[in-house]
């Protein structure tokens, strides 16, 4: 097989190895309670994706090519990623649930010039041309309206010969996915065939994925790695700009019916579909292990799952990591409810486990600034809260066009010449060499009488059964800050008049030492979330919501 580190490889390594196996469950229909499909080979897979290559290489895309990709989850999805990395051309991946203005601005900073996508997108670059002006050549999946350019199905019928993947190193960029914003203005990681390979290696060792896996991801860029590792894939029914609206019935259908046995998703998902299963008495027989990211999990949801849904010897994981390094740690839903689940309860934050091989973890001093250079010399003692960085094959060097963020966000490590990513999170190492996750290091509150840290203190008042969530925000400017916890009320507790719910969790607070200081309670209707996951709490937001509150009173 030729390509070099290409990952457009494993396609086509998949492909010879089992033709006639199933790549792509892709639904169409249901009709009478069942679902139907469009069902695809690795073998056809193959095919398309050569057929999309010919086509795009006609029209000028070539190796270094930035193109803009926004197509919906499936086939076409699958084939034009494959065919953009077997020409080494970069696709860029945007999450279209960040919002408007947010994805617009990530179109400008990628400065593709070439967009393949669908009529809606192509309507958002007409309507927003300025966003767009750095696209030359322009294709589009599906019918074409006002906008000219290419028609992909006819780019498809240039030629059907095979199409050997481009040679590319290690080093060479592959793609550039954004992040989420959660914390700041959305970059776009520049990923490297190297670290896609890297993490096809050590998720699939971790997890003991095969070739007899099918995966039900529910986060698209998911698919890709599951094609690379020769998973069967079974695209979701839901809209993956708003995962936690997935309806339980028809994923609980497409999970039993296909006979998944692994996914990934969002712990906003598992929350109503676990919660969905139990109440109707639904099990999933096939589903060996579930992989929820992108936010704490709580311990409720892992019991739900392996101890009324899940087959016996299921298994279920919390990958830690970012956008810029992926994965990094994890731990097992059942030594959370054995072990761990109970000290967060009491404030000690929230495990994320064990590093992965060839992942080094550190903690650092907490710092706002560039750390350029940096050795052993930074790192905390055990058990003392800090910044956690990480070092290691999926860890991405650079933020694409971004040398400001770059130097923030990285650290060259004077000895061994590692790049060190720093995640921008607080966390600590208990004396067991698990990783504790405390909150993002932006949100802490820094007052007179100490730092707080999100995921601890939260975790005294989420105990509250009127309480959804809570979240923590600093008023004023360090180290003076005054902490405000704000409350969204879970609409199935007991009505309660605020003013008696405020002294209780002030009352809660008070019992621990570290949310003592914590004296003003504020109701939020519904917080704001990330797309991507609806999980990540938009704490700056609330911030912003709580200081205006304070001014009216």
């Amino acid at each position: 097989m030729t390509g070099g580190a290409n990952i457009a490889r494993y396609l086509d390594e998949q492909a010879e190895a089992t033709p006639e196996r199933i790549a792509l469950h892709v639904p169409r229909a249901s009709s009478g309670g069942a679902m139907a499909y469009d069902l695809y080979t690795f073998a056809r897979l193959k095919e398309e994706c050569g057929r999309y290559a010919h086509g795009l290489r006609s029209i000028g895309v070539r190796k270094g090519a930035r193109v803009l990709l926004m197509v919906r989850p499936g086939l076409e999805f699958t084939a034009l990623s494959f065919a953009l990395f077997k020409l080494g051309a970069v696709p860029v991946l945007i999450d279209p649930g960040m919002g408007k203005a947010n994805l617009l601005h990530c179109v400008a900073d990628a400065a593709p010039d070439t967009m393949v996508a669908i009529p809606l997108a192509h309507a958002a670059r007409l309507m927003y041309p300025r966003f767009f002006k750095s696209v030359k050549t322009k294709v589009t999946v599906g019918p074409r309206v006002l906008w000219g350019g290419h028609s992909a199905a006819k780019l498809r019928e240039v030629s059907n010969a095979p199409v050997p993947p481009e040679t590319m190193r290690a080093d060479e960029m592959a793609a550039i996915l954004f992040t989420t914003g959660s914390t700041g203005p959305a970059k776009g990681v520049v990923y490297t065939h190297g670290v896609f390979d890297a993490q096809v290696r050590l998720i699939r060792d971790r997890y003991g994925i095969t070739s007899n896996d099918t995966d039900l991801p529910a986060f698209p860029l998911f698919a890709l790695f599951s094609i690379a590792m020769g998973m069967s894939v079974v695209i979701p029914l839901l809209d993956p700009t708003r995962p936690a609206k997935a309806d339980p019935a028809t994923l609980a259908l497409q999970i039993n019916e296909r006979r998944v046995t692994i996914t990934f998703g969002s712990p906003a998902i598992w929350r109503n579909v676990s919660r969905w299963l139990v109440e109707n008495k639904v099990k999933l027989p096939t589903l060996t292990r579930v992989l929820m990211a992108g936010a704490p999990v709580a311990p409720e949801i892992h019991e739900r799952l392996l101890n009324h849904i899940l087959p016996p010897g299921a298994a279920t994981f919390t990958p830690f990591g970012a956008t810029e390094s992926l994965p990094v740690a994890d731990i097992s839903g059942r030594e959370v409810l054995d072990e761990t689940a109970a000290l967060s309860a009491q404030g000690q934050g929230t495990c994320v486990g064990y590093p992965y091989p060839e992942m080094t973890v550190r903690i650092i001093s907490i710092n706002d600034g560039p750390v350029e250079t940096g050795d052993e010399s930074l790192c905390l003692p055990q058990g003392e809260i800090g910044e956690i960085v990480v070092s290691g094959p999926v860890v991405t060097k650079e933020y694409f066009r971004k040398p400001e963020a770059t130097r923030l966000a990285k650290i060259h490590d004077r000895a061994t010449g590692a790049v060190w990513h720093r995640m921008g999170d607080a966390g600590y190492f208990d004396e067991k060499g698990r990783l504790w996750f405390c909150g993002r290091k932006t949100h802490r509150v820094v007052t007179k009488e100490g730092t707080l840290f999100t995921i601890p203190c939260e975790a005294i008042f989420n105990q509250h059964p009127a309480v959804a969530r809570s979240a923590l925000v600093g008023l004023g400017d360090a180290p003076d800050q005054e902490p405000v916890l704000i409350v969204e009320r879970d609409p199935a507790g007991a009505p309660k008049p605020e003013i008696e719910l405020v002294r209780e969790l002030l009352a809660l607070g008070a019992a621990h030492e570290h949310t003592r200081s914590i004296r003003r309670v504020l109701f939020h209707p519904e917080f704001p979330t990330d797309a991507r996951h609806n999980a990540k709490i938009f704490r700056e937001q609330l911030r912003e919501w709580a200081a205006k509150s304070r001014e009216r009173t």
